[in-house]
């Protein structure tokens, strides 16, 4: 492989090598986003696994090549000392390539992080970190946030047991009934 650079041809270095092998990677995530989990486990076994078999030989030639306190040197023994985390996703179909969609969550609360520095007592940032993190949850089951606490405020008092209450939690509620309004009427609201 072949790079132009400043008016010659170059060779392309370990790191464009790895980025090629990533993108390969991400298309294969991208052909197969819309599978079931087990349709997603089987086309990784496909595709997935043999390219991760090529990156494992690449990795392995090319460690003793570079300097371990380069750049790239530390990006391909970080590479090597995640492999088994790096790879695991092959196992299950449910799981994801990378943490991005989790990143994209968290991201308002790291953005906000100073705002939260005067929360007058631990009391209360507790009570505020509790609060988010019980509406993300509830938008990762899918639910409107608004309906779903107005639901679970108008239910709450009426719950006599552990398991009542437990019934209101993000992956027991109905989400139609939650994210069409239609949650049971109490006291005519």
């Amino acid at each position: 492989m072949k790079a132009q650079g400043k008016g010659r041809a170059i060779k392309a270095g370990k790191a464009s090598k790895g980025l090629i092998y990533i993108q390969k990677l991400y298309r294969i995530e991208k052909q197969i986003k819309d599978l079931e989990p087990e349709e997603r486990y089987q086309e990784r076994q496909q595709q997935a696994v043999p390219l991760f078999d090529e990156i494992r030989t690449w990795l392995d030639k090319s460690l003793p090549q570079v300097p371990p306190t380069s750049l790239t040197g530390k990006a391909l023994y970080y590479l090597d000392n995640q492999w088994d985390k790096l790879i695991c996703y092959c196992k299950d179909g449910r799981l994801e390539i990378d943490n991005n969609a989790t990143e994209r969550t968290i991201r308002p609360f790291v953005i906000g992080r100073n705002n939260w520095l005067f929360a007058d007592t631990v009391e209360g940032a507790r009570a505020s970190g509790n609060l988010y993190s019980l509406i993300e949850t509830v938008k990762a089951h899918d639910l409107e946030p608004y309906r779903y606490l107005r639901h679970v405020f108008k239910e709450l008092p009426r719950a006599q047991s552990l398991e009542e209450i437990e019934q209101l939690l993000p992956w027991h509620v109905d989400k139609e009934q939650i994210n069409n309004g239609w949650a049971k009427k109490v006291d005519g609201v």
